[in-house]
């Protein structure tokens, strides 16, 4: 009997030994416990991902002869594997303790403005999704990282968290019935006491609040489920007609064949200046998406040097650039590290172990896919809208006081939702920054690739709004 124990007991610290020395615990000061707590507080707080990706790209994926289900599913399993890859190399190559998948925003403009939005088919979106992976895998590895920064206009980037915010928050609304078109206002708020889904969705909305203020892990995914349950409950009561709440089908599939590999026929269809924005767009968004989540993450765990920057960030890029490469070749849109990281970091993970344990419940988490095609969208959109409101706090980081920075933070804020594409927004963004610089006198603040931008977009605009594309996306 004591020989036994002592057997077992020197297996298991045999294994946490292991891990501890590969990712070195003693080194960053954790253990094998309080980086398994941390990753699974992670994998909760960005888990609603599963849900709510699946039916914003299933609106513009259509696949002939599968439910919107059946899609929504493969969807799923796709975020699933391409999260799962993307935080794996996260884990054993970077060894930080950061999380990824298909990242709001990105996943909304795929869907809205390059496919329904440009015409642009869904496998040549993809396709965009693939080069710009393939791109920032080339600039990662040849270190490049500092001048695509530079290149970029400080108040755009610091602009485009909050752009999307709203960008998201919009398309939510609107799902949730909320607000709605109308020919004299362009939108207005919907007619509330007479839809059941608008009720449910803010009962839904406001305890999701409620969870999410209160700092409870996994809050979101709480919420949806929550909601979703209003729903069945609704009908199962006899409250509102059959069908009125719930998805009119809940048909499930984990064979992927229709997704995977469709980037590859949409290399054959493509306008090469529509095209170019679309990859440049997704590039724009991910890596400075990347690049700050990297850092404000980084941040809380102690991992910034003297100068604020992350040792070896190229690690971690490189982990979003492979994910979002694979996630687009399996079909899905462009992967990102999310924010959502910072609460398992503040549970104290500091290594890939982190990683690994989210990973792994992604893998896990393939278990549930029927879940994830009877949740409703009016429930899944919760998450848009609450990841929209709580994306407003990076507005503090633009300097209000100087007209030079508020023009073209303004401009790329205004114009992705009334545009309805966050590409306008960066667009508009960039194009009036060397602008306002050069009529205040302050010329020495631009580089040359600043007005290259803006002299670009300005000819995509005419292109685009001319009528020259038309028939050609």
């Amino acid at each position: 009997m004591g020989i036994e124990d002592t057997s077992d007991s020197r297996s298991e610290s045999g294994s946490a030994g292991a891990l501890s020395s590969y990712f070195g615990f003693d080194e960053h000061g954790t253990d094998l416990r309080t980086e398994i707590v941390a990753g699974l507080t992670t994998f909760l707080t960005m888990s609603y991902i599963v849900v709510v990706n699946p039916q914003i790209l299933a609106q513009a994926i259509n696949l002939q002869g599968y439910t919107t289900s059946q899609t929504q599913s493969m969807l799923a399993v796709v975020t699933l594997i391409s999260a799962a890859v993307a935080t794996l190399v996260m884990a054993f190559y970077a060894n930080r303790p950061f999380a990824q998948a298909p990242g709001l925003g990105l996943n909304a403009f795929f869907a809205f403005t390059v496919v329904l939005g440009m015409g642009v088919a869904w496998q040549t979106a993809l396709a965009a999704v693939v080069v710009e992976g393939v791109i920032f895998i080339a600039l990662t590895a040849v270190g490049a990282r500092e001048y695509v920064i530079r290149i970029f206009p400080e108040p755009v980037k610091l602009a485009v968290g909050t752009g999307i915010g709203l960008f998201l928050a919009i398309i939510g609304l609107e799902a949730m019935g909320i607000i709605t078109g109308d020919a004299g206002t362009i939108v207005a708020l919907a007619q509330i006491g007479q839809s059941p889904v608008a009720i449910v969705s803010i009962v839904g909305l406001f305890v999701t609040f409620a969870l999410y203020a209160r700092g409870i892990p996994g809050s979101i995914i709480v919420g949806i489920l929550f909601t979703s349950g209003l729903g069945y409950g609704a009908e199962w009561f006899g409250l509102v007609p059959a069908g009125t709440l719930t998805p009119s089908s809940t048909q499930a599939t984990y064979n992927i064949a229709p997704l995977a590999g469709a980037f590859v026929t949409g290399l054959g269809n493509v306008e090469a200046i529509s095209f170019a924005l679309i990859v440049f767009t997704f590039f724009f968004v991910d890596f400075f998406d990347t690049a700050g989540t990297l850092t404000g993450v980084s941040q809380i765990a102690g991992f910034l040097d003297e100068n604020g920057d992350l040792p070896d960030i190229d690690k971690p890029l490189m982990a979003d650039a492979i994910g979002t490469t694979v996630g687009g070749m399996l079909g899905t849109s462009t992967v990102t590290t999310y924010i959502e990281s910072a609460s398992g970091v503040e549970e104290g993970g500091r290594t890939g172990m982190t990683a690994l344990t989210v990973a792994f419940l992604f893998v896990a988490a393939l278990a549930f896919i029927p879940l994830a095609a009877a949740i409703p969208m009016y429930a899944s959109h919760i998450a848009l809208v609450v990841i929209g409101v709580v994306m407003f706090q990076n507005v503090v980081d633009i300097d209000w006081s100087d007209i030079t920075n508020v023009v073209p933070a303004g401009m790329t804020i205004l114009l992705m939702p009334f545009a309805f594409s966050i590409a306008y927004g960066i667009a508009a963004g960039i194009v009036s920054y060397p602008i306002v610089k050069l009529a205040a006198g302050e010329v020495e603040d631009t580089r040359p690739g600043h007005w290259a931008l803006a002299a670009a977009f300005v000819v995509y605009f005419f292109v685009r709004t001319s009528g020259m594309l038309q028939g050609s996306v």
